[in-house]
């Protein structure tokens, strides 16, 4: 494999889209964390808008509808994401409760002041914790919350190995307090953090890969890139089940203050 290519970074971005839009989630969570980090947001309402950055195909989005009554704006660059979620929210009766945005997250076409909760599942590394934070946070009204899941180290130390390899992906890795005390100097007063459990990584995520690689594979004819872009994500899965006690997804939800 290219050795250049990191987990996606370098990839076609097409390729990309068309791998992960045939799972139900773009990264780890499940429907019983995304409710979990709900329940540490008070006063949502009938008429609260909240945004979905990051959407992909919308299995957090369709959550959010079902255990909240306000509306919601599901941002994605990618089309095939966003049309996914458009069909799913239709069929499940919720399309007059999300409206889609093809957008970059960098790229926000939001008013200032305009949210009363931004919500981030596994995405916000697009951005950059600390910049995604301070970047959306003019999108917020005063007392808004903040949600996001973010990969972070859950142990003072860790292997050579697994260290290298996410500080080549992942630059920003850091340790749970660090993160916090990112989000507490970016504005927020933080409110509430837990680590998400491992089947929010196998069940929910790594395990619904078996059955998409080799159509994968099929749909783009065995070439190269394919099998390398595979080999990426066999890889992270390998290294995940050998080094899950040192890091994972991590909910931080803060206050805008």
């Amino acid at each position: 494999m290219n050795e250049e290519k990191k987990l996606v970074e370098g990839f076609d971005y097409q390729m990309i889209i068309d791998f992960y839009k045939m799972v139900s989630r773009q990264g780890p969570g499940s429907a019983e964390v995304t409710k979990k980090a709900l329940g540490f947001i008070p006063d949502l309402s009938d008429s609260s808008k909240i945004a979905d950055i990051g959407c992909g195909t919308g299995g957090q989005t369709m959550t959010l509808a079902r255990n909240t009554g306000g509306h919601i704006t599901a941002v994605d660059l990618g089309k095939g994401f966003i049309d996914l979620l458009k069909e799913n929210a239709e069929k499940e009766g919720l399309g007059n409760r999300i409206t889609t945005l093809i957008e970059s997250m960098d790229n926000l076409p939001f008013s200032e002041n305009g949210f009363d909760l931004i919500w981030s599942e596994g995405a916000i590394y697009i951005m950059g914790y600390e910049n995604g934070l301070r970047e959306w946070r003019r999108f917020l009204k005063q007392g808004g919350y903040i949600a996001v899941s973010e990969v972070s180290w859950i142990t003072k130390e860790r292997p050579q190995e697994i260290e290298e390899f996410w500080n080549r992906n992942y630059a920003d890795i850091n340790t749970v307090s660090n993160k916090i005390e990112v989000m507490q100097n970016a504005g927020y007063l933080p409110v509430a953090h837990f680590i998400q459990p491992e089947n929010c990584w196998l069940e929910h995520f790594y395990d619904l890969m078996d059955d998409i690689v080799e159509p994968f594979l099929q749909k783009y004819d065995y070439n190269q890139e394919a099998k390398d872009f595979v080999e990426s994500q066999m890889r992270e899965i390998a290294l995940y089940k050998k080094y899950k006690d040192y890091y994972s997804y991590v909910f931080y939800i803060g206050q805008k203050i």
